[in-house]
C-alpha cells in the first residue's frame, strides 16, 4: 500500500485562474510563469492546463527542454537567460526566448558566429538591483541588440519591481517612472507587471503581464489569500490518521516533549512530515482540517509524522486530513510557519503522490 500523503491538483482552477487574469489585463498578453516546476504543482501538468497563455516563463534552459518534450509549441522565455555561450545553441535548438540583463551576455551575442536570430527580451534594473541594466543603458544595450543579425528585431523590454505586493509603497511608482523613461524612444513592446502588480498597479499592465502566483491561485498580497483575491487554490495536501490516542494530562508529545497536554485528550496521529514537504518549522496551533473541522497540530513536526488535537471532533483511524486547499487556505498554513504560500507549495517531495483532477 502507498503512503496516504497526496496533492490533488486542480487543472480547472489552474485554466479558471488564468481567465481571471486574462481579465485584469485587458488586451494584455498572458506569460505564465512555470518555474520551480510549476510552483510545485508539476511543470508539465500546469502547461498542459494553462495552454491557452501566450508564453511560458521559465527559470533554466533544461524546464524548456522539458516543456518541449511535453508538447508546448508556445512561446518559452528563460528568465535568467543564458549562463555561458554554449547555451546560445540550445536556445536555438529548443526555440527558447532569452533575457538579457547582463555585459556578458550581450558579448557572448556579439561574438557568436551562428546567425540564426534569437528573440530576446531586455531587462532593466529600475530598484530591484537583482538583475538588469541601469536605466541609463537602456538606448545603448537595445542598440547594440537591435544591430545584431543573430538577434530577432522584435525585443521586449521588461523590468521587475521590488515592492508590487504593497500597495501604498512609492517605490513602485518611481519604477514606472525610471523604465517610461528609460524606454520612451524605444519601440519593443513592454512588461512590468507581476501578479501583485497586475492586482495593485494598474498602470503597469502594459503589453505584456507575468504572471505566477495567482495562476496556482496563491496570495501575492500580505494577509490575504488566494481565494480573498478572488483565485482558486490549485493543490490540496491531504494525507489520512494512522493512529488515534488517548494522552493523560501532563502527558507530552512527540520530539523533545514541547507540547503539555491540559487535560486527558485524544491526539490523532496522520502520515505526513517534512519528509514530505510539511514544514519542519510548523508550531503548535498550525491548522490542519480533519472531517471539514479546523484543529490545530500539536508538538513538533516530524519527518513522516504530525501529531494532532482531535479535542471536540469524532475522528477515526483512516480518517482524511486536509493539510491545506479548497477548504483550509495555504497561506494560514505558512503564516503559522513563518514563511510564505510558494515556500510550502514548492516544497513538495518526490514522496508525495500528485493526481490530477479535471475540476
Amino acid at each position: 500500500m502507498s503512503r496516504a500523503t497526496q496533492a490533488t491538483i486542480h487543472l480547472g482552477a489552474l485554466r479558471r485562474n488564468l481567465a481571471r487574469v486574462r481579465e485584469r489585463a485587458r488586451d494584455g498578453n498572458v506569460m505564465a510563469v512555470v518555474k520551480a516546476d510549476g510552483y510545485g504543482h508539476g511543470l508539465e501538468r500546469v502547461a498542459r492546463a494553462l495552454r491557452g497563455a501566450d508564453a511560458f516563463g521559465v527559470a533554466a534552459i533544461g524546464d524548456g527542454l522539458r516543456l518541449r518534450a511535453a508538447g508546448i509549441v508556445e512561446r518559452v522565455v528563460v528568465l535568467s537567460g543564458p549562463d555561458e555561450p554554449a547555451d546560445l545553441s540550445e536556445f536555438r535548438r529548443l526555440r527558447l526566448d532569452a533575457v538579457i540583463h547582463h555585459e556578458s551576455q550581450v558579448g557572448w551575442l556579439e561574438a557568436d558566429g551562428d546567425a540564426r536570430p534569437i528573440r530576446v527580451w531586455l531587462k532593466l534594473d529600475t530598484g530591484m538591483h537583482r538583475l538588469g541594466f541601469a536605466p541609463e543603458r537602456a538606448r545603448e544595450i537595445f542598440a547594440r541588440l537591435r544591430a545584431l543579425k543573430n538577434v530577432d528585431a522584435d525585443i521586449t523590454l521588461m523590468t521587475h519591481f521590488a515592492a508590487s505586493d504593497e500597495f501604498e509603497n512609492p517605490l513602485n511608482i518611481e519604477q514606472i517612472a525610471r523604465f517610461d523613461a528609460a524606454t520612451s524612444a524605444l519601440d519593443g513592446k513592454r512588461t512590468l507587471s507581476n501578479s501583485a502588480a497586475l492586482l495593485g498597479w494598474p498602470q503597469s499592465r502594459s503589453d505584456w503581464v507575468r504572471v505566477g502566483g495567482l495562476l496556482y491561485g496563491l496570495s501575492v498580497v500580505d494577509g490575504k489569500s488566494g481565494a480573498d483575491l478572488g483565485f482558486e487554490p490549485a493543490m490540496t495536501l491531504t494525507t489520512k490518521l494512522i493512529a488515534v490516542n488517548r494522552v493523560r494530562k501532563g502527558e507530552r508529545i512527540g520530539y523533545a516533549a514541547t507540547y503539555e497536554c491540559p487535560e486527558d485528550m485524544p491526539v490523532g496521529v496522520a502520515a505526513i512530515g517534512y519528509g514530505d514537504g510539511y514544514p519542519r518549522s510548523a508550531q503548535s496551533g498550525t491548522p490542519v482540517s480533519v472531517n471539514g473541522h479546523r484543529v490545530p497540530i500539536v508538538g513538533r513536526v516530524s519527518m513522516d509524522l504530525i501529531a494532532i488535537d482531535l479535542r471536540g471532533i469524532d475522528a477515526k483511524v483512516g480518517d482524511r486530513v486536509t493539510l491545506w486547499g479548497r477548504e483550509l487556505p495555504v497561506e494560514d498554513v505558512a503564516r503559522h510557519a513563518g514563511t510564505i504560500s510558494y515556500d510550502l507549495t514548492c516544497g513538495m517531495t518526490k514522496r508525495v503522490m500528485f493526481v490530477e483532477d479535471s475540476d
